[in-house]
């Protein structure tokens, strides 16, 4: 299969392209540098492969939940590259991509509970469990407190993991899943894992059109304001 893989829902922009069995992956800064540097990427591994677009079977990018800029630029590169070369889109969850993460993080688990930093204090979290057809998701992607979490009920004393990117960010609050049992490891969303992914949901027959292809937001505010930025300061008086 002959795959292009976008990523850049975190600060990490990431990008990779199979070939059959051989890949090739770039990784750099993202947020504001994504849009300037995503397309000399995309082009620079194409070119290694010796793959051009045209040939590639379909384009596959991190949806979200994650930064808007971030949502935003992958989605409009990978709609404008499949539109001009006729190529249909797989948009995959990116907290999915933290399940696949995890399962090179030997035992492979089969159920993992994904939280994502969404700042302001707040994670984007989903849960999912491994299947014959790939990942199955059992929590839909939703926006909340790290420290009031809850995993699915039935995987109440069952083996699961719990993979995030804000593991040092909230460690009180990931301790909670060492006590519920779980383990804790820290992942990011990144290419290669959208690679794995995207394979999955072509065998599902999940591509859509260009024009069908749009970010997913759990988030609809994106910054705190004056008021409530100074509140959340220690000693601040109402």
């Amino acid at each position: 299969m002959k795959l292009l893989a976008i990523e850049c829902s975190t600060d990490r922009l990431s990008v990779a392209v199979c070939h059959g069995p051989q890949r090739w992956h770039f990784q750099g800064g993202g947020g504001a540098q994504a849009s300037s540097a995503l397309i000399p990427a995309i082009m620079t591994l194409l070119a290694q492969a010796q793959l051009p677009l045209a040939q590639l079977d379909a384009i596959a990018f991190g949806r979200g939940p994650g930064a808007f800029t971030g949502l935003r630029t992958a989605c409009a590169v990978a709609q404008g590259l499949a539109l001009g070369a006729q190529l249909p889109l797989l948009p995959i969850d990116t907290l999915m991509l933290l399940a696949q993460a995890a399962q090179a993080a030997p035992p492979s688990p089969s159920r993992v509970l994904c939280m994502l930093d969404a700042r302001m204090g707040q994670v984007y979290a989903a849960a999912y469990e491994d299947s014959p057809l790939g990942w199955r998701c059992v929590q839909a992607p939703s926006l909340c407190q790290p420290e009031v979490w809850t995993p699915p009920p039935d995987w109440q004393h069952q083996d699961w993991v719990l993979a995030s990117n804000a593991t040092a960010l909230y460690p009180e609050a990931f301790a909670r899943a060492t006590l519920l049992g779980a383990r804790v490891i820290e992942a990011w969303p990144q290419a290669q894992c959208l690679l794995d992914v995207a394979a999955q949901s072509w065998a599902r027959g999940e591509t859509v059109t260009p024009a069908q292809a749009l970010p997913l937001y759990v988030r609809d505010k994106v910054a705190l304001t004056s008021a409530e930025r100074a509140a959340s300061k220690p000693g601040h008086k109402a």
